[in-house]
C-alpha cells in the first residue's frame, strides 16, 4: 500500500510538471525620446511603471523592443529577478536599439543565444532591403530548471516603413526557425509594425509551422489593439505586436495588458461620485500609459517531447 501511494504521488508530481505553463510577453517600451517629455511621457517618468508592471505579472520570458543601453541598465536595476541577452543593432554591441530577451534567472538556464540582422547579410551589422533602420532578431535557447523543458525564444522588430524589408525580414525569421528549431518548441514575439491583415503577417500565420496566440488562445482579454500612441482613450482593432508559437505548443490565454497610471496635476480634493464613505475623497489626475504600445501576454504549455538539445546553425 505504501508503495502504491508513493507511485501515485510521483505520478501527481509528474503531471503537475508536465502541465506547468510558460508566461511569456512582448513589450515595446518606447525609446528614451526627448520629445516625449513635452507631454510627460518621457522614459524617466515611465520607467518605474514599466518595471512595476513586469514585476507584477512576473513574466517568465519576455521580449522588449526599442530599448537602448541606459534603459536596459535601468530595467536590470528594477527587475532583480531577470537577466537579458541581446546586442545593439547599430554596432552589434551597445549602440542603437536592442531587441533583448529577458528571462527569470531562477527558473531558466540559457543554453545558447545570439542576434542576427534582418537583411541580406544577417551575420553582419546591416540594413536590409528598403528598410529605414537597421533591424534585428535576438534569440535565446532555454531550459526550464523545474522539468528540463527546452525552447527557443525570438524577439524581433520589423521596419516601420519598408514594405520589402517587412516581407523579407519575416521570411528570414521563419526560415531561421525552420532550419534551427526542427521539432522543438519555438516562440516569436515582437513589434512587427504590421497588422493582422498584412502580407508580412501572413508569412508567419501561413508558414505551416507557426500560429498566432491571439487566434489560438482558449481565453482572451483584448479590449483594444496593441498600439495606443500614449493616448489612453484611443481604441483600435489593429494589432501590430504579435506572439507566434510553433504548432506543438498549446495556448490557454492571451491578453493585451491595458495598464494605466496617474500623473499628479493641480486640483481640489473632491467627494467621490459613488456611494463611498464620506471620508473617501479623490482628485482628478491625468491618466497615462506606461508606453505607446500595450504589452501582450500569452500562457503556453510546451511540447514535452522537445527535450533534446540542438546546436543552433546560422
Amino acid at each position: 500500500m505504501k508503495r502504491f501511494f508513493l507511485c501515485a504521488l510521483m505520478a501527481l508530481f509528474t503531471f503537475a510538471a508536465s502541465a506547468e505553463e510558460l508566461n511569456v510577453a512582448s513589450f515595446n517600451i518606447r525609446l528614451n525620446s526627448k520629445k516625449d517629455y513635452k507631454k510627460h511621457n518621457g522614459w524617466n517618468e515611465r520607467k518605474q511603471y514599466v518595471c512595476d508592471l513586469i514585476n507584477l505579472e512576473a513574466f517568465d520570458v519576455f521580449g522588449v523592443q526599442e530599448a537602448r543601453k541606459p534603459q536596459l541598465n535601468n530595467m536590470l536595476a528594477m527587475l532583480p529577478d531577470y537577466e537579458y541577452i541581446g546586442v545593439g543593432r547599430d554596432d552589434g554591441k551597445s549602440r542603437g536599439e536592442f531587441c533583448p530577451v529577458f528571462y527569470r534567472k531562477d527558473k531558466f538556464k540559457m543554453l545558447n543565444g545570439g542576434t542576427f540582422w534582418l537583411s541580406e547579410t544577417p551575420d553582419e551589422v546591416s540594413r536590409g532591403w528598403d528598410g529605414v533602420c537597421r533591424r534585428i532578431c535576438s534569440w535565446g535557447y532555454f531550459q526550464r530548471k523545474s522539468d528540463k523543458m527546452r525552447f527557443y525564444f525570438l524577439c524581433i522588430h520589423l521596419d516601420h516603413k519598408g514594405k520589402e524589408a517587412q516581407m523579407e525580414g519575416s521570411k528570414l525569421v521563419v526560415d531561421w526557425i525552420k532550419r534551427n528549431c526542427k521539432g522543438e518548441n519555438a516562440i516569436v514575439v515582437g513589434d512587427f509594425n504590421v497588422t493582422q491583415n498584412s502580407e508580412a503577417y501572413s508569412i508567419f500565420a501561413e508558414s505551416g509551422i507557426l500560429k498566432d496566440t491571439y487566434e489560438a488562445a482558449k481565453y482572451r482579454f483584448a479590449p483594444t489593439g496593441t498600439f495606443n500612441g500614449f493616448n489612453p482613450n484611443r481604441y483600435t482593432t489593429q494589432r501590430i505586436d504579435h506572439i507566434f508559437v510553433t504548432n506543438n505548443i498549446d495556448v490557454s490565454r492571451y491578453g493585451v495588458l491595458t495598464y494605466r497610471y496617474f500623473r499628479k496635476v493641480d486640483g481640489e480634493e473632491q467627494d467621490m461620485d459613488t456611494a463611498a464613505p464620506k471620508e473617501v475623497k479623490g482628485k482628478d489626475y491625468e491618466i497615462k500609459n506606461p508606453s505607446d504600445h500595450y504589452p501582450i501576454q500569452s500562457w503556453l504549455t510546451l511540447n514535452k517531447g522537445a527535450k533534446k538539445a540542438k546546436k543552433s546553425k546560422k
